[in-house]
Parts: structure tokens; C-alpha cells; sequence
């Protein structure tokens, strides 16, 4: 299948599973009239591995030793990612940001790491499904900085286009997604 050919069967996915109409409140603490809820996408096979095909082919060039970001919307890519990138013999390693560090075990904010395994001067780009202001990615992107780690790119799957461009150029890291809400609106 054509890149062009997969971001536009993604796109179907991602509209007949993940999005509609209707109010909402967004994590952001905004109201909506749209949604878009990614889960269904990213746990349907066909879904899953056009997301990590397509993701692998904007990132597969960032010379990136990290791939991660805050539960829960992070971890199937993450994790289909890291997969993906093994089969193409170019690993790339997943990580997640809890959003609150378990009271119990370990107690890790950064979890999927080997008791051996930093995160310490690594190149790390920071994904989500959806991002509307960018504040999750930015909860990530503090944790992976406290940890040493550089956070080069913060990469979504849907950018909204409600401000997380900016809130990443303020934060000094570039930021680039598969598509824009309007793409999806415009049907």
C-alpha cells in the first residue's frame, strides 16, 4: 500500500471509529461540539498498524532512542511503535508518563524502562493521539526533562488546532501531526 494510499484508509478508520458530533468536554477543560476518541482505532488491527506505519514514517529519520508519553492515549502507540520499529531493524524503545506515580511498587513516574535503562541524554520524541492545547504532552514532556531526557519532537496523531503549536514553540520543542481536526470536519 502507497503512503498516500494508507493515510487515506487511516483517515476512513479514524473517521468511521473515532470521531463524531456532539458536546464534549475536552481534557483541556474546553467544550466542543466535536470529538474525536482514538481508543477504538488504535485497538483495531488494521487501525493499530497503520498508525504505527505512518507514525514510523514521519519519525524514522529523527534519529530517535525513545518513543512515549502520557497514559493512556501514548501507550498503544508507543507500544505499536517500538514493535513496528524492531520489524524495520531500526528500534526505537517505548516508555509511559503515569499521570500520577502509583502509591505502591516501584512508585515510577516514567514506567517501561529496565531498572538499568535512563532515559538520561536520549533523543526522545513524546506522541499522543489527540491534542487539543497540549497540555498532557507537556505533563509528559516535564517527567521525560526531569529524567534527563531530550524531548525533541512532540508528535499527535490529530492536532485539534487549539493552541499546541504555540504552547510547544513556548516550551522549545517542535511539533508535527498525521492530521488536523479540520480534515475531518470538512465531510
Amino acid at each position: 500500500m502507497t503512503k498516500s494510499a494508507a493515510r487515506a484508509r487511516l483517515f476512513e478508520i479514524i473517521r468511521d471509529r473515532s470521531f463524531g458530533y456532539g458536546e464534549i468536554t475536552l481534557a483541556s477543560g474546553r467544550k466542543s461540539n466535536f470529538y474525536f476518541n482514538l481508543k477504538p482505532t488504535m485497538c483495531d488491527p488494521e487501525g493499530a498498524a497503520l498508525l504505527a506505519e505512518l507514525t514510523y514514517d514521519a519519525l524514522r529519520d529523527d534519529n530517535l532512542d525513545y518513543v512515549g508519553g502520557l497514559e493512556m492515549g501514548a501507550v498503544p502507540l508507543a507500544g505499536a511503535l517500538a514493535q513496528l520499529s524492531w520489524l524495520k531493524n531500526h528500534p526505537i524503545a517505548a516508555f509511559f508518563v503515569r499521570k500520577k506515580p502509583k502509591e505502591h511498587g516501584a512508585r515510577l513516574a516514567v514506567e517501561g524502562l529496565a531498572k538499568n535503562e535512563t532515559l538520561e541524554g536520549k533523543r526522545i520524541v513524546i506522541v499522543e493521539d489527540v491534542t487539543t492545547t497540549g497540555g498532557s504532552a507537556v505533563k509528559a514532556l516535564e517527567a521525560v526533562r526531569e529524567a534527563g531526557g531530550e524531548v525533541v519532537l512532540v508528535f499527535t496523531m490529530v492536532d485539534r488546532d487549539e493552541g499546541a503549536a504555540e504552547t510547544f514553540a513556548k516550551a522549545g520543542v517542535a511539533f508535527r501531526s498525521l492530521y488536523k481536526a479540520g480534515e475531518f470536519l470538512k465531510g
